[in-house]
């Protein structure tokens, strides 16, 4: 598979695509969990709904959002494999247990709403398509993508952020996905949707320029809704140890096509507005800023 963008290689493992981690230029680490595209033959084997309706479920061209950022040397971790497969973005704990063979629902604790809802750690149903697989798991296959994709994804994550916090002082996650269009309160489309669990996976002042520099570029932008982050937020966002974390959700109609299947050209320029975002909270993070202003 050819590399999208220069600097990125691929893990030993193939698991996901790393860029810009030998020597570390920026304190801020991208992470886009659900760009991947490679569905393994297993998957597609068991299906008992049309490929297409998996679709629904990637954040769709994504990777293409963080391109320009990566082409600049900030460091960035894409996963290679698809949501189906496994949702890096939810507890290894969230299972629905009737999904897997001989899982006792005491193994997986309370269900959670998103598990509840058929989107758990392997999705299961979506709306208007009900149960992608025709068949369940089995409990050592479950396993198996958790030891092998979901835990080597976070690792490396945690690995990173512990890099930069030891070379910069500060360490900043910008979680990067895509939304379906949605409206505001005044029935104006969402351009991008800034998440910090409220404020306890990263410093205020870090998602308030984020912000400010969207709106700016004449794009609505909300805070925590209708998305506020979560598995990925929760497990490496720690402000205390100054270690930031915040998710950024990019309306899929600004680089889409109509059909929301294919990038238009439009994704360059919303990869060049991440990629300025990048580098201006790259300049908050270090005092560059500051530095520039007292000159």
């Amino acid at each position: 598979m050819a590399n999208p963008v220069p600097g990125q290689a691929e893990s030993p493992a193939s698991i996901h695509s790393l860029s810009n981690l030998e020597a570390l230029r920026f304190p801020v680490l991208v992470s886009v969990p659900h760009a991947g595209r490679e569905y393994p033959p297993e998957l597609l084997d068991n299906l008992n709904v049309p490929a297409s309706h998996l679709l629904r479920l990637e954040d769709r061209y994504s990777d293409r959002l963080a391109a320009a950022a990566i082409a600049s040397g900030f460091p960035a971790i894409i996963a290679r494999k698809p949501r189906a497969w496994i949702d890096l973005n939810r507890n290894r704990s969230e299972i629905d247990p009737d999904m897997v063979i001989g899982m006792d629902p005491s193994q997986t604790g309370q269900m959670s709403r998103k598990v509840r809802g058929g989107l758990g750690l392997l999705p299961r149903r979506l709306h208007g398509a009900g149960n992608l697989w025709r068949n369940k798991w089995s409990h050592q296959h479950v396993m198996d993508r958790i030891e092998k994709d979901h835990e080597p994804y976070h690792l490396m994550v945690a690995h990173q952020l512990d890099r930069i916090r030891s070379t910069f002082g500060c360490a900043l996650l910008l979680d990067l996905h895509s939304m379906p269009p949605v409206l505001d309160d005044n029935r104006r489309k969402i351009g991008f949707v800034l998440g910090d669990r409220f404020g306890r996976s990263c410093e205020s002042r870090y998602v308030e320029l984020a912000a400010e520099h969207f709106r700016r570029q004449g794009h609505s932008v909300q805070t925590n809704h209708p998305y506020s982050g979560s598995y990925i937020l929760e497990r490496h966002g720690n402000p205390s140890r100054n270690i930031h974390a915040f998710q950024l959700e990019v309306d899929r109609s600004l680089y889409l096509d109509s059909s929301m299947r294919e990038p238009t050209a439009a994704a360059g320029s919303i990869a060049e507005l991440i990629r300025n975002c990048c580098a201006m909270l790259a300049e908050q993070v270090t005092g560059q800023d500051q530095l520039e202003a007292a000159e």
